[in-house]
């Protein structure tokens, strides 16, 4: 069986983007990969959005960009810019246009559908498919979204709305997301944040209905596109192995108060091509443990009190959006960090440290 030097576990997101990251920084001249991914054609099948908190390679796969964004809950709407920090959202499908259609060229490179085809003694593995058991335990986000086609302009392009609380909660927290990519195409997400056996909140379809509908007030629209998926709000656990590394939402890249974890990729990939020499040895890149444990206070309280997380995320954005998108990227200092915490309920948040 044939041996390479580098194996990639799944070619999503977080494994195709590394591969290119090494690939066009000239890291593959004299190694081999072998990356594994089960299907067997690349078609859109989600989409990523963020804070332009930092530069990626993919600026050409971005499919719309928004300095202007609202957040609702059920009496109150807040208006905010983003001018300094673009929310950006990657169409899936350039992505993987743009990824293979470089990788093809690299004869060093090669495809397989399932590890058992090729010999992974000796070579380093990067993993980026976390564990198959469904944790019932802990915290998940799902989504289900949908892309429509109004008959007419509709919609306002020039702004977003990330969370719109106006909606049943179900003793859970429920937002509705939207983003306009024009004046007649828009994606409408519905999102909970929940643990993963609750089939209750999984009646989508008629979520998305009810709110285009009725809530936008849209009737004459088309589905043109689909995507549903679920993001684990917890770290996964794994055995260590020395020739292994993790990466991508199996890397602990997926910021757990948010689900953000593309750009998170595309930094933890430039820290591997930059020390993929020696990076067996290299210090682990991982998310600041300040951020790891401010997370876990605020998913104890969301779980413990998911009535009043409407407010909470209302009143976090009363503070500079600059401020609330650095500390949601990653990017924050100490102050901002307190200033954030400042606009916190204290009591809930202090009883959550001893829960």
């Amino acid at each position: 069986m044939k041996e390479f030097d580098y194996i990639i576990i799944g070619g999503g997101c977080a494994g195709l983007s590394l591969a290119y990251e090494l690939e066009i920084h000239n890291k593959l001249q004299n190694k081999t990969v072998a990356i594994i991914e089960p299907r067997s054609k690349y078609k859109k099948d989600k989409t990523w959005s963020f804070w332009k908190t930092a530069d990626h390679n993919f600026d050409d796969c971005i499919k719309k960009s928004w300095k202007n964004f609202s957040i609702n809950i059920s009496d109150k709407t807040n208006y905010l810019e983003c001018i300094n920090y673009p929310y950006q959202s990657i169409d899936s499908g350039l992505y993987y246009e743009k990824i293979n259609s470089r990788l093809n060229k690299n004869k060093n490179i090669s495809f397989f559908k399932n590890l058992n085809e090729i010999n992974s003694n000796n070579a380093l593995i990067f993993n980026s498919v976390p564990p198959t058991k469904n944790d019932y335990h802990n915290l998940w986000q799902h989504f289900c979204g949908v892309e429509i086609e109004a008959k007419s302009e509709f919609f306002d392009d020039e702004i977003f709305n990330l969370m719109d609380f106006d909606c049943e909660q179900r003793e859970s927290v429920h937002f509705f997301y939207t983003l306009p990519y024009s004046k007649n195409k828009a994606l409408v997400e519905t999102t909970w944040l929940s643990k993963m056996n609750d089939d209750s909140q999984k009646d989508y379809d008629l979520q998305l209905k009810d709110y285009i509908e009725n809530h936008l007030n849209l009737k004459d629209y088309k589905i043109t596109y689909k995507e549903e998926g679920a993001i684990p709000l917890f770290y996964p656990s794994y055995e260590l192995k020395k020739n292994k590394i993790n990466i991508g939402t199996a890397g602990g890249m997926t910021r757990l108060s948010t689900g953000y974890t593309f750009l998170n990729i595309q930094e933890h990939s430039k820290y591997i091509r930059k020390n993929i020499e020696n990076i067996s040895k290299a210090k682990k890149f991982k998310i600041s443990k300040k951020y790891q444990f401010l997370d876990v206070i605020f998913l104890r309280v969301l779980e413990k009190n998911p009535e009043m997380m409407p407010n909470i995320f209302f009143k976090m954005f009363k503070s500079s959006p600059k401020t609330v998108i650095k500390f949601l990227s990653n990017k924050s200092n100490i102050l901002e960090d307190l200033l954030i915490i400042l606009k916190m309920p204290k009591w809930i948040f202090i009883k959550a440290l001893f829960y």
